[in-house]
């Protein structure tokens, strides 16, 4: 198996260290299942092509340019040469600003992950002491890199005997959490309930396991395909989605708990004689 292609090569760079390393992709489309767009006539894959707006011909790879839209309508050109004289040192070069508990990164930021490694042998002694110490004080770095013409902010973390950078969203790339949470009405949860629900958890206990996540979806994809080839009858079509059925709450709690056989919650009253002792 050939060795994973290099998106970036670069420094790593933290005080006065410095290694070589490089980026690797650490996800990967290629078991999915792709469709190419056909004409419906000829049965033949279709091509995209941009056309001038106003005279409708085809403008072909070498004679487009970016542009900004300017008020108006009009538009600014910008030339593949101002960009590339935009570019500094820091276009090779992968920065540490500092160092951040894991713990305190939402998920919500973490965009793209990539795995990052030493570019050569000469390399791996510096960067195996960083990865070491960052994992023997549990924290992550949060640097700086140039892909694809722009600056991205990275976290960075130790991950078995290699590292892991993560892109970042921006703050403003990322939906406040009270615009969306803030119209959820508060709601008082009856003790019950609560111990009723934490029951039903503890009765299903599991560990993250993603070699055992499915597309059923995708699935159902490849069967109806698979169908279509040999001509056999296409699968029955997927059931409706389920109705809500929240209507009373607590007896659907009960229920649930008794289906999973799980114990039955202690009575109110003994609760209360609990807490009173």
């Amino acid at each position: 198996m050939a060795a994973p292609r290099a998106l970036w090569k670069g420094v790593l760079k933290l005080e006065s260290i410095n290694c070589a390393v490089k980026l690797i992709g650490a996800s990967t489309e290629s078991g999915k299942l792709h469709f190419k767009t056909l004409s419906r006539k000829s049965k033949l894959p279709v091509k995209s092509e941009y056309r001038d707006e106003k005279t409708g011909a085809t403008v072909e790879h070498d004679e487009q340019v970016k542009g900004y839209e300017l008020d108006g309508g009009d538009f600014l050109t910008i030339e593949p040469e101002e960009i590339e004289a935009l570019k500094t040192e820091a276009t090779h070069q992968l920065e540490i600003d500092g160092f951040v508990d894991q713990a305190s990164v939402s998920p919500l930021y973490l965009e793209k992950p990539y795995y990052l490694v030493p570019a050569d042998e000469l390399a791996t002694e510096a960067y195996t002491l960083v990865a070491k110490a960052m994992e023997r004080k549990k924290v992550a770095a949060v640097g700086r890199i140039v892909m694809q013409q722009r600056e991205r902010s990275v976290l960075v973390e130790p991950r078995d005997r290699g590292m892991v950078v993560t892109l970042l969203r921006q703050a403003n790339e990322v939906v406040d959490e009270a615009d969306v949470f803030g119209g959820i009405e508060k709601t008082k949860v009856e003790p019950d309930l609560l111990e009723i629900a934490t029951l039903l958890i503890d009765r299903k206990p599991a560990h993250f396991d993603p070699s055992k996540f499915e597309d059923r979806y995708e699935n159902a994809l490849i069967e109806m395909i698979q169908a279509k080839i040999k001509g056999k009858k296409l699968p029955v079509k997927a059931p409706p989605p389920p109705e809500t059925n929240v209507v009373n709450l607590a007896s659907l709690l009960r229920k649930s708990l008794e289906k999973e056989g799980g114990a039955k919650p202690r009575a109110k009253s003994a609760s209360k004689k609990s807490k009173a002792a």
